[in-house]
């Protein structure tokens, strides 16, 4: 199961409702954080949440509103005995604009960092995951990212007692493609094996509408999407933003199950629905996301 806590869903001016961007993407032993924006150390303290598990930070920009929160809460983790090394990734710029972060104000303690600075494509691997970024077109360096969960190989239990195969470490062969002997009888992996999808999430913030977006959020399960402004704005082509008709075109050419979109202007904090209603229009399975909302995958 993938958990997504959305910690802040507000954009560049915050509200009683909504904090600046950060979501918390929970997956087995992994937490990540993708953006940290100010007041997120305290978001998770309102949603119940140690931070000590983040071993990653995702940043799509380095505007404030997206990356304020990185200096109050390394230095909570770092009081509260933090041991691991933080692993950040970001757009080019990442490690420059870091050591400002760790320069600019009194350690108490100290915190590892290491800064992955990264364009387009695979930027993260592990055994039942991966991280794919990428460019967006905004006025300052922009990554969407996508979280895609490996594929696994499983054997059909009920096709194994069906021809009575007893259980044997042999099985595990069978998860690799290969054929077996059982009793003198071969069993071929095709089969009796069959592939269980992984689950995939992608994040768009702060971006224009543009051609990379289909791209890394293609069929995925759930797209949260940027959507600062209504369509009626000019303002969103001015700031390099997307409006909810425009976010939901994008998740429609995707060919993703489920839309959830955040980062709404403060204006437009009394009018909301006409978000829903807008995109609705074009893409029906969407939803708006709010501050300390949990969601499984």
């Amino acid at each position: 199961m993938i958990d997504i806590v959305f910690l802040g869903t507000g954009s560049s001016v915050p509200t009683l409702r909504r904090n600046h961007p950060a979501i918390l993407l929970k997956y087995k032993s992994e937490a990540m954080l993708f953006d940290c924006g100010e007041g997120t150390q305290k978001q998770f303290r309102k949603a119940g949440i140690s931070p000590m598990a983040v071993k990653r930070i995702f940043i799509t920009h380095w505007h404030g509103d997206h990356i304020l929160g990185l200096p109050g809460l390394l230095q909570t983790m770092v009081l509260n005995g933090y041991d691991k090394e933080m692993e950040i990734y970001g757009p080019k710029g990442t490690e420059k604009y870091m050591q400002k972060i760790l320069e600019m104000f009194v350690h108490v303690g100290d915190i590892k960092v290491k800064v992955h600075e990264i364009t387009n494509g695979r930027v993260c691997e592990m055994d039942d995951f991966e991280i794919f970024a990428e460019e967006m077109k905004h006025n300052a360096r922009c990554l969407a990212y996508s979280f895609v969960e490996k594929d696994k190989v499983r054997i059909d239990k009920n096709k194994l007692k069906k021809l009575k195969i007893p259980s044997s470490p042999e099985l595990q062969k069978l998860k690799q493609g290969k054929d077996i002997i059982v009793n003198g009888k071969k069993i071929k992996a095709k089969e009796i094996t069959y592939t269980d999808k992984g689950r995939k999430i992608s994040i768009v913030l702060d971006t224009q509408i543009n051609d990379n977006i289909p791209k890394i959020a293609k069929d995925s399960d759930l797209l949260i999407c940027e959507s600062t402004y209504l369509d009626e704005e000019e303002t969103a082509k001015q700031y390099k933003h997307m409006t909810a008709k425009q976010a939901a075109q994008s998740a429609k050419k995707a060919n993703v199950k489920k839309m959830i979109l955040m980062h709404l202007s403060q204006k437009y904090e009394k009018k909301e629905n006409e978000f829903l209603k807008e995109a609705k229009k074009v893409f029906k399975n969407t939803e708006i996301a709010e501050d300390l909302m949990k969601i499984e995958v």
